[in-house]
């Protein structure tokens, strides 16, 4: 069963589209950050995907529906259905716009109040599942929700985030902006949940600088790596399932980082800089910081996910962060090393330089 919202969007017309929106898309700032927040004399480049529309994931949603149209297998005016944990679904609702589908959205009981009012002030149809799948978590009941929605739904589409490849091709562009702006890049560090950005721009950068270096950022609980799976807080990075999109080769290392020590690094990165964001963003600072203050003369680029608004009563509220035992947690100066993912269950900032798909050989 579900919880629907009150609010859907109209029916549209076949196709009457916005596509000037989609310009709005891409083109985000590259800042750099160095002291106070990294030490030494260091530091790293940031690309902030906050500044588009609805953050980082405007990128696939556009490119996903756009191809979807163009195969035949998304027809004017039909319907669009996905699970999402907030930042896919803002896209949707604005790929919904730009081309005229409707989309109907399914989310689970960690989504914020801002998130559910912003989807549906969008006029997004958006379902609450009410209880976990007893293996896949939250993730696995919101698919099989929309699995459940689109036999209701004659025509529907699901762009299923976590394995279509086109999630992936969607952010060459983001490399190409890079490539415009850097003319090395030694390291990339970039969040894993669907695995869409980081396989998609260290496909392109690789093409110029057959050397890069790509660290995953994983949040602990997530069973991405090899890590057993556990409730999570965080949002936005992480998983419970295995999402195909994941290029387990491409990696050079992989970080698990604590909820609380991502609040660190947003809030500090807020207080010294003036740029900041939610738990990925907060995650992918304190792991590029490191790899800034470890590899002295070489270009470390960030990709920062979102910005701050959506977090205003989780990270950045005091009363939630004690609450959930975050208040003045200081990550270490090191993060704990794991020879082997399958080694011992990470509970802090751990690295570990073995990158294996956990479920090679399963089958």
């Amino acid at each position: 069963m579900s919880s629907q919202a009150t609010f859907a969007r109209p029916q549209a017309a076949p196709l009457t589209g916005r596509p000037a929106l989609s310009l709005t898309v891409g083109n985000t700032p590259l800042v750099y950050l160095s002291e106070p927040f990294v030490p030494d004399g260091g530091g790293f480049w940031a690309k902030l995907e906050g500044l588009n529309p609805g953050g980082i994931k405007d990128r696939p949603a556009l490119h996903m529906v756009r191809r979807a149209r163009a195969r035949g297998e998304l027809a004017p005016g039909a319907t669009v259905i996905e699970s999402t944990s907030g930042t896919l679904g803002l896209g949707l609702a604005l790929a919904g716009i730009v081309f005229g589908h409707p989309v109907v959205l399914v989310g689970d009981p960690g989504m914020e109040a801002l998130m559910r009012r912003l989807l549906t002030s969008y006029g997004v149809r958006l379902e609450i599942v009410e209880q976990p799948h007893p293996v896949g978590g939250w993730q696995q009941a919101r698919r099989e929700r929309v699995r459940h929605l689109l036999a209701e739904t004659p025509g529907a589409y699901c762009p299923d985030q976590y394995h279509n490849p086109d999630n992936v091709d969607a952010y060459a562009g983001l490399a190409y902006e890079l490539l415009a702006k850097l003319p090395h890049i030694d390291a990339l560090v970039c969040s894993v949940g669907t695995g869409g950005h980081s396989a998609g721009i260290a496909r392109v950068l690789r093409r110029h600088f057959p050397g890069l270096r790509l660290v995953g950022v994983d949040t602990v609980g997530s069973t991405i790596f090899g890590q057993p799976a556990r409730p999570r807080l965080m949002r936005g990075l992480g998983s419970s399932i295995h999402p195909r999109n994941v290029a387990y080769d491409a990696f050079s290392e992989v970080h698990w980082v604590a909820p609380g020590e991502a609040v660190w690094a947003c809030r500090a990165l807020a207080a010294q800089h003036y740029v900041s964001g939610g738990w990925s963003t907060g995650a992918v600072a304190l792991v590029a910081r490191w790899v800034a203050r470890t590899s002295p003369g070489g270009c470390v680029v960030a990709v920062f996910p979102d910005g701050p608004w959506r977090y205003f009563d989780t990270v950045f509220d005091d009363e939630f962060c004690r609450a959930n035992d975050l208040a003045g947690v200081v990550p270490a100066q090191e993060p704990d090393v794991l020879a082997h993912p399958a080694e011992r269950e990470v509970h802090r900032w751990t690295r570990c330089a073995h990158v294996s798909d956990p479920l090679a050989g399963a089958l």
